[in-house]
């Protein structure tokens, strides 16, 4: 019977900010799937536990009996493992989604690693949210923020690059 393991992380630029997940998939010591995701504006452990869901879905497909999940979040990890009492309901929400799954498998171990261990989840979440701000600066206008000057307007005497125009006089 193979053994499954999955590293998972989330990431946010700015808590909430845009987010990603990131999440590596191991059967029998070798790598069989790497995803990383964009997920929209949230918080950092939303996006953590939203890693987590989505591993359990693709440990599912794959039919697996046990599992080993490993995390770097010591919130999470505690959390699941009933240290901690879950308070906020966005958490809650999930952390009830992530034990609905977890009873569908045989045996399901959640181990928390240091950060260092995790390096690679870590850079596919990253990479989704860098992707997605990457592809959302391309899509804006390139003048969008920026100010222009109108033919016939002087700049003379303004000193901060960010006030207001006037006329010449």
């Amino acid at each position: 019977m193979p053994k499954f393991e999955i590293y998972v992380d989330g990431a946010s630029k700015g808590n909430p900010g845009p987010s990603g997940i990131g999440v590596i998939i191991y059967r029998d010591t070798k790598v069989i799937k790497n995803i990383s995701v964009y997920i929209g504006e949230t918080t950092n452990n939303v996006a953590e536990y939203t890693a987590l869901i989505h591993g359990l879905h693709e440990l599912k497909n794959l039919r697996a009996d046990n599992i080993t999940v490993k995390t770097d979040s010591q919130l999470m990890h505690r959390q699941l493992t009933k240290v901690y009492q879950v308070k906020d309901p966005k958490i809650i929400e999930l952390n009830v989604r992530v034990w609905q799954l977890i009873t569908g498998f045989k045996e399901v171990y959640i181990n928390y690693i240091p950060r260092q261990e995790n390096s690679g989840a870590d850079k596919l979440a990253t990479q989704a949210v860098k992707i997605e701000l990457a592809r959302q600066k391309v899509a804006a206008p390139q003048d969008a923020g920026r100010k222009v000057r109108a033919p016939g307007v002087s700049v003379a005497g303004n000193s901060r690059p960010d006030c207001l125009f006037r006329k010449a006089v």
